[in-house]
């Protein structure tokens, strides 16, 4: 560990790192539009279709549970209430992963 730390210690002060991982002079990174317009399509749809499924299974999985308490089935009014929580977990997901590409994908402009 101390090996480890050492080493890092010796990157970390070395004056020639600095200048190695500075940017490239004269590039400015940009993503060119025949290229961001269709991936912008391609990603609204996805996380549309995505959140519509996931709306989806929490309505079918609140209705697992209306059966299942009034049918006095303990099991399926459990599995509704998973269906309810996992739909809840996809579709923030959904909505972190699609803003996260999204974001990558303006940074550049």
């Amino acid at each position: 560990m101390t090996q480890f730390l050492t080493t890092l210690h010796t990157v970390a002060t070395d004056p020639h790192w600095h200048t190695l991982a500075g940017p490239v002079p004269g590039v400015t990174p940009e993503i060119p539009d025949d290229v961001n317009k269709p991936v912008q399509t391609v990603l609204n749809w996805t996380a549309g279709l995505g959140l519509a499924g996931a709306v989806l299974g929490g309505l079918l999985g609140w209705a697992a549970v209306a059966v299942g308490h009034n049918t006095e089935r303990a099991s399926l009014a459990a599995r509704g209430k998973q269906g309810i929580l996992w739909s809840l977990f996809g579709a923030g997901g959904i909505g972190v992963t699609s803003a996260l590409v999204s974001a990558f994908y303006t940074m550049s402009k």
